[in-house]
């Protein structure tokens, strides 16, 4: 039996179903974008965001009373949300959106993300902690962990490579990774943090899990239910390859070098 008054945590794990790491990109002929007829998988970064709330429910035990994930896209994002479930995760919330629609930016994801916070608080079950990728390997933004943060004005602990939480004291200590070496911080929960890539390794689905995960729950709504406006601000005009590389040649000396810099155009300062 846990004592009365004993903390217990919630923690909610945004993921996102983006191109596979292994698949070598190319623009699409309308120039609009990537070609997305391809494999997809869940985000690396947030793979390894699924893994230690696992890793933290496995050391804490039952002081984490659920681990929720969340993903706001088309239907296939559904997959996804089947692998992190099969992962260890409890339940899944799908924010679905047409598969025509455009991918949503940062900012309103950030906004998705907080109004399922308040939603999630106002049905009992309020979020005390939120484990994300610190950025998604599509469009390398990495800007919803500190804008959901800001929204929500919790603390944040972003590009972190070690969480160790101490519940009776409703704080975290996170060593994050910074220029030039590492950080060791500590803040109080509620609390969002982004994960780096030496935070862990995670773990490979096993197939009883795979089995039992399709019998969880997927809760579907969409982005009118949370009232939030997922159109993007940004347009993009055109997308297209970078130039090829054009092989270098070798010169015999430096009156030739100098002499090829001014063909190029090049003049000395």
């Amino acid at each position: 039996m846990r004592p009365t008054g004993a903390r217990l945590l919630n923690i909610l794990v945004p993921v996102k179903r983006a191109v596979d790491y292994a698949v070598k990109i190319r623009v699409n002929p309308q120039q609009t974008g990537v070609d997305l007829n391809v494999k997809h998988s869940m985000n690396p970064f947030d793979e390894i965001a699924v893994e230690e709330a696992v890793r933290l429910r496995e050391r804490l035990k039952e002081a984490v009373t659920s681990i929720k994930v969340v993903t706001i896209g088309p239907p296939k994002a559904a997959e996804t949300l089947r692998t992190a479930l099969a992962m260890g995760a409890d339940a899944a919330l799908h924010v679905e959106i047409p598969e025509s629609a455009p991918a949503p930016e940062p900012l309103g994801v950030a906004r998705a993300l907080a109004a399922v916070i308040e939603q999630q608080r106002g049905a009992g079950n309020a979020v005390d902690l939120v484990i994300m990728g610190k950025q998604a390997i599509d469009d390398d933004a990495g800007q919803t962990g500190q804008m959901l943060a800001g929204l929500l004005g919790w603390a944040q602990a972003t590009f972190a490579s070690r969480v160790d939480l101490d519940v009776a004291a409703g704080a975290a200590t996170v060593l994050r990774e910074i220029d030039g070496g590492a950080e060791e911080i500590r803040c109080r929960l509620p609390l969002v943090v982004t994960t780096d890539l030496r935070l862990n390794e995670p773990r490979y689905a096993s197939l009883p899990n795979i089995m039992k995960a399709k019998k969880k729950p997927i809760e579907k709504l969409a982005p009118a239910d949370l009232s939030v406006d997922l159109t993007p601000r940004l347009e993009t005009l055109k997308v297209t390859e970078p130039p090829v590389r054009v092989g270098g040649s070798k010169v015999q000396n430096v009156d030739e070098l100098v002499a090829k810099l001014k063909e190029a155009g090049f003049t000395a300062v």
